[in-house]
């Protein structure tokens, strides 16, 4: 069984006749399966099927390894510059004292001033859920408090039990 992803190569070939193109890019026509085989063998290069469904198969000389490592290269590299953006979330209560916001607050602070957007949630139980005003107080003094390091990037009413927002930190340009 072969990878689907894979072309088949060399000896896993198995068509016969195929449409063979050289290491060059010339096609050199519709010859048999053993002749293509010999003719990369020459070359010292690998023989890859590169259309499968076609009839005759499409096969062409060239250094699969070489091939495959360009292939892999560019994936990690692609891979490398790729950026993960981390959300971190501070829950809040509508009846927080004051030590205890002061606390989360610096906590989303830190967040924010290390490059992290920062996801605000105020969770409301059993009677808080008539005073949502609470919690727009609440997410209104942390939206005063980092307005200098941070954006609102998304604002929310009441869902079910809570109310988010998420914050991102504003890039600065020197």
């Amino acid at each position: 069984m072969r990878d689907t992803n894979e072309p088949r190569v060399n000896d896993r070939i198995r068509k016969s006749p195929v449409r063979l193109i050289d290491a060059d890019g010339t096609q050199v026509g519709i010859v048999q399966l053993e002749q293509a085989k010999s003719r990369a063998r020459e070359q010292n290069l690998d023989l890859v099927e590169v259309g499968e469904k076609a009839d005759p198969p499409v096969v062409k000389v060239m250094d699969w390894g070489k091939v495959k490592f360009d292939r892999d290269k560019k994936a990690r590299e692609s891979r490398k510059k790729t950026v993960v953006i981390e959300v971190k979330e501070v829950k809040f209560r509508p009846t927080i004292g004051d030590n205890d916001f002061n606390i989360k607050l610096n906590r989303a602070i830190k967040f924010l001033k290390g490059g992290k957007k920062v996801k605000v949630t105020v969770f409301f139980r059993y009677r808080q859920l008539r005073r949502p005003e609470l919690g727009i107080q609440i997410l209104d003094k942390i939206t005063e408090a980092t307005q200098e390091i941070a954006v609102v990037d998304n604002r929310s009413r009441l869902e079910g039990r809570q109310m988010t927002m998420i914050l991102s930190p504003i890039t600065q340009t020197p």
